[in-house]
């Protein structure tokens, strides 16, 4: 970091709104929800889910209550354009729920998302370009006309094209997006739109979506508020325009500056659950939601099984929905703290089922959203399986996997009821590494190196096997492939890895890395395997043999 003066960056200009309004109002009604999970959240995950994995993840969306579903972008590739398809002609999209497709303003990519279309009884296509004057000077090489005419004339192609999908019988309604909407100037924002505006020709009983997006987090939430109601109050067409919302989360102030634009006007809300997005990621729509249901506002989503939403996320994304989490985390509910305690039962003793809501640092009856009170009572306890995660990562760096918890959780569950007593932090730690990181039985790893070759990995690794030296080589997609390739040569289980993450521990010169793989052997068990090593390979490799000690531990 610069030492001060900071000269590096800049503040966010702010607006100029001499009479405004937001701050003085209050939120009494829940906006229009548009879920981008198949779309924005989808093109963000390092795997992004398969066709009937994105069947499963809709079907959850509707059940929930969205009523607005971006399905993603046919026109980018043919899985994208087969699964708009398969939600069509299979019937999968209730009536009442409206299918959102993203396209940029070239006609062949309209044509192609028109195509994808078709048969839909409820469609919003969304058009989008590029405004801000970094991306007009250093991408488009291009002027504000240019830009203004690029909108326009794809907003004549959206209205051309369409028009046979609309004479079958489908409700076409617009959304157009000035991408990078927060960091383009307010006059050129308002100009585009309104041209764009003066092309679809909105009514009352079909209003034009205009979506506002902070496509990066630059400024503050009140300055955010400030550019909503300074476009809603400058748009002629008012009446018949729906002003929408897409924050990111760059600041880690979404949340606030979706909720404050809210109180500037904004009359609805495009996110994903849990905030999953490119970065650090999209705005969370179960949190915006509860929020407005602390303060008694139905949101018009049911979020009373968030257990089973967080199941079908994670499953799906691969993602874990951290532990701190607002409402869905694994210990949002949990105090460690003696004193919390003390209140929280206190408080929950003299609460009445007829009277409002007053649980101390409980915000929410954990009942309302499927929670369990047991997350409440089990606080300061070091053997559930979160306070035992809680006590590796906070206390000595380790950020288990969210599967890897349940196993690790037994293991000291085990250890505590054989000693009649509860454990310490040093304890837990102790039997944490004795478990998986200083096994030397029956497997020792000697030597591990990779060599790469075209698009493969060439690994030659020594191991002691039961006392007995062996030299191995295995070639793969990468050295835990090419190690696992190695491996299949021996008498030892076989196995397939089913899932690996790994993590600095420690910072600057001394930092480490350690390495966690779950894997499955041929008689269906699973579990886990952790390493620590400076070098991140020879960490992933430790914990592969780790797994393995472990799995001839149990024999």
């Amino acid at each position: 970091m610069q030492t001060p003066p900071v000269t590096k960056y800049r503040p966010f200009p702010p607006v100029a709104l001499a009479h405004r309004q937001w701050p003085n109002r209050t939120l009494t009604r829940a906006p229009i929800w548009c879920s981008v999970d198949l779309r924005d959240g989808n093109q963000a995950l390092a795997q992004p889910m398969s066709v009937e994995e994105k069947l499963e993840y809709f079907d959850l969306l509707v059940k929930i209550g969205f009523k607005e579903i971006e399905v993603g972008f046919p026109s980018a590739s043919q899985i994208e354009f087969d699964f708009c398809r398969r939600l069509i002609e299979e019937n999968r999209i209730p009536d009442g729920v409206a299918i959102q497709v993203l396209c940029q303003c070239r006609e062949e990519l309209i044509t192609r998302s028109i195509e994808a279309l078709r048969g839909a009884k409820n469609a919003i296509f969304h058009l989008y370009n590029s405004t801000s004057p970094s991306q007009r000077k250093h991408v488009f090489h291009a002027t504000r006309d240019d830009i203004k005419a690029i909108a326009v004339q794809g907003t004549k192609w959206v209205k051309h094209h369409s028009a046979p999908l609309v004479a079958a019988g489908t409700r076409m309604r617009f959304q157009y997006s000035p991408e990078s909407f927060t960091s383009t100037e307010l006059d050129f924002a308002l100009e585009v739109c309104e041209a764009v505006t003066d092309v679809w020709q909105p009514t009352t009983d079909n209003k034009i979506i205009l979506n506002l997006p902070a496509t990066v987090e630059y400024a503050t939430p009140n300055v955010h508020a400030d550019q909503i109601e300074w476009m809603c109050t400058h748009l002629t067409r008012r009446d018949r325009t729906l002003v929408s919302l897409h924050t990111h989360n760059d600041r880690g102030t979404g949340v606030a500056a979706t909720e404050l634009a809210m109180l500037a006007g904004a009359d609805r809300v495009e996110g994903t659950l849990f905030g999953n997005g490119e970065r650090t990621g999209n705005l969370d729509i179960v949190t915006v939601a509860l929020n407005l249901y602390t303060h008694g506002i139905h949101p018009g989503l049911d979020f009373s099984n968030i257990n089973e939403i967080r199941e079908v996320y994670e499953r799906c994304t691969r993602l874990e929905v951290p532990p701190r989490q607002p409402y869905a985390g694994e210990l949002v509910f949990t105090a460690f703290s003696g004193s919390h305690q003390d209140a929280i039962n206190k408080s929950w003793a003299v609460q009445k089922k007829d009277e409002p809501w007053d649980v101390l640092y409980i915000p929410i009856d954990p009942a309302d959203i499927g929670r369990s009170y047991k997350a409440i009572i089990r606080i300061n306890s070091q053997s559930g399986k979160g306070g035992v995660a809680y006590v590796l990562e906070h206390e000595f760096g380790f950020s288990l996997p969210k599967l890897m918890h349940k196993e690790i959780g037994k293991i000291i569950n085990d250890v505590a009821d054989a000693k009649g007593t509860e454990l310490t932090s040093a304890e837990v730690h102790e039997v944490f590494q004795q478990e998986y990181l200083t096994r030397t039985a029956p497997i020792v790893l000697q030597h591990f190196k990779t060599t790469e070759r075209d698009s493969s990995v060439k690994c030659e690794a020594a191991l002691t096997i039961d006392g007995a030296a062996h030299k191995l080589t295995g070639t793969g997609n990468g050295p835990i492939d090419a190690f696992v390739h190695a491996l299949g040569h021996t008498s030892l289980p076989k196995f397939e890895v089913l899932s690996y993450s790994e993590h600095s521990l420690g910072k600057g010169s001394e930092a480490r890395a350690v390495s966690y793989i779950q894997v499955k052997t041929e008689r269906g068990h699973t579990l886990f395997g952790a390493g620590i090593d400076t070098n991140i390979e020879l960490a992933s490799i430790k914990a592969i043999v780790s797994a393995l000690n472990r799995v001839l531990g149990r024999k």
